[in-house]
């Protein structure tokens, strides 16, 4: 892969296994991890882009958010998953 690895928490893994949101992707393959204390010392860096992938009723009733984060539709990755530049950290979470 080109650029920076795009780095997906497990729990986007969970997430989609439990939605079919990742159909059509090689699920075969382990995700890189990053550990919260990985992603804390990377906070507000301009190579960074953290992706909230929560269903829009938990992000909506939810007081836990991370600053900056943007929120996508798990079950459309295919409308936005090319918006997002490929030389960029991409993290995903959904918890």
């Amino acid at each position: 892969m080109k650029g920076k690895q795009v780095l997906v928490i497990m729990a986007l893994i969970l997430c989609c296994t439990t939605m079919g949101a990742c159909a059509g992707t090689s699920m075969g393959k382990e995700a890189p991890r990053m550990a919260k204390e990985q992603l804390k010392a990377k906070l507000g860096s301009p190579d960074l882009i953290i992706i909230d992938v929560r269903t829009a009723s938990d992000w909506e009733s939810s007081d836990l958010k991370i600053q900056g984060a943007v929120r996508e539709d798990p079950k459309a990755v295919n409308a936005w998953v090319n918006q997002y530049p490929k030389d960029k950290t991409l993290v995903f979470y959904c918890s």
